[in-house]
């Protein structure tokens, strides 16, 4: 048993010398001093001794485990302080190499438009307000004279989340919400994310308006016009033809659809006006006097306007972007760009 004792020791010693990785060196143990390792069965062997032989041999077998641990936890050590230096010697820094700056972040396209567009107005004299997201069916559609059997609740795609509570589908309550609790004069913009079921190169469920209403005494559709023309000039350049289209909107009256000269052709028509010249960037009109009711206002004292355009699609005709979906793909070759 001594000599098998002995021969095991060797063994193990010259097969952890051997190994040149931390899992050989795993393997070996498990070899020796494993469950099923070779020691192990020497131990189990000592049953089938006489009890004068099984004290002594037993000690010995725990002696030469003993050694087999320190040598493989001094292997284990100089296996891993040559790995650290081979590590050290391949993974060397080279201090004369040029440093890597830091990468900047900027603001999204988005902002950046909202941003500009909200300074031009405060340059003409309005205040900004904001409101929920998530809003009531009465600020959304009725008092801005949608009740709930119109049809122009039709167009709004709109996302329910109860009967009386929605998604807002435009900035337009906060329109409502600042009238009931402000009285006249009132000059304010209100930009935000508004919701629509809608989605297409041209359309998102979730996209951002940015809302303006101006009510005093004696305002006219003139005074609007001009509004509107000076901020268009402002943001899109001097010499920028303007055009107002009568239309319809149920919270104004009368309405119109502002349109700009083609800022892809300069007027000459191609793909992106549709060969027309034209492109249309905002709503706008009277505020209708149904509104006015709603809010507690005499429309025999008070008269203003309104108007509503889309920041996404102002963007687009900015910086030439020819998909919608871009703004929120988080592409940083794109977002990079801003």
């Amino acid at each position: 048993m001594n000599e098998q004792l002995a021969a095991l020791e060797q063994a193990a010693a010259q097969a952890a010398g051997q190994a040149n990785s931390e899992f050989d060196l795993q393997q070996v143990k498990a070899r020796f001093l494993g469950r099923k390792g070779d020691l192990t069965a020497i131990m189990k062997g000592l049953g089938a001794l006489s009890a004068a032989e099984r004290p002594l041999l037993g000690a010995l077998v725990n002696e030469v485990k003993a050694r087999l641990e320190i040598l493989f936890n001094q292997r284990l050590d100089a296996l891993r302080s040559l790995e650290l230096q081979r590590r050290l010697a391949a993974e060397r820094i080279d201090v004369t190499l040029p440093g890597r700056r830091r990468r900047h972040g900027s603001k999204h396209p988005i902002t950046l438009v909202t941003e500009e567009i909200v300074a031009i107005f405060a340059g003409l004299g309005f205040g900004v307000a904001e409101g929920p997201e998530v809003e009531r069916d009465f600020y959304n559609f009725e008092a801005l004279n949608m009740p709930r059997d119109h049809p122009a609740r039709d167009m709004q795609d709109t996302f329910y989340i109860s009967d009386d509570v929605v998604l807002r589908t435009h900035t337009s309550p906060v329109q409502v919400r600042t009238m009931l609790n402000q009285a006249p004069p009132v000059r304010v913009v209100a930009p935000g994310t508004v919701y629509r079921r809608d989605s297409d190169i041209t359309h998102s469920p979730m996209f951002h308006q940015i809302e303006g209403f101006l009510v005093d005494r004696q305002v006219t559709f003139g005074d609007l016009k001009g509004m509107l023309t000076a901020f268009i000039t402002e943001y899109f350049g001097a010499g920028i033809g303007v055009r107002f289209r009568p239309s319809f909107f149920p919270f104004t009256e009368p309405s119109a659809e502002v349109d700009i000269q083609c800022v892809i052709c300069g007027g000459s028509g191609c793909r992106v006006c549709k060969q027309s010249g034209w492109l249309e960037i905002l709503g706008s009109g009277m505020i209708d006097p149904e509104v006015f009711k709603a809010v507690g206002y005499d429309p025999e004292q008070c008269t203003g306007f309104a108007f509503g355009m889309g920041i996404e699609r102002i963007a687009m005709l900015k910086y030439g972007v020819n998909d919608l979906r871009l703004f929120y793909e988080n592409d940083l070759r794109f977002l990079k760009q801003f």
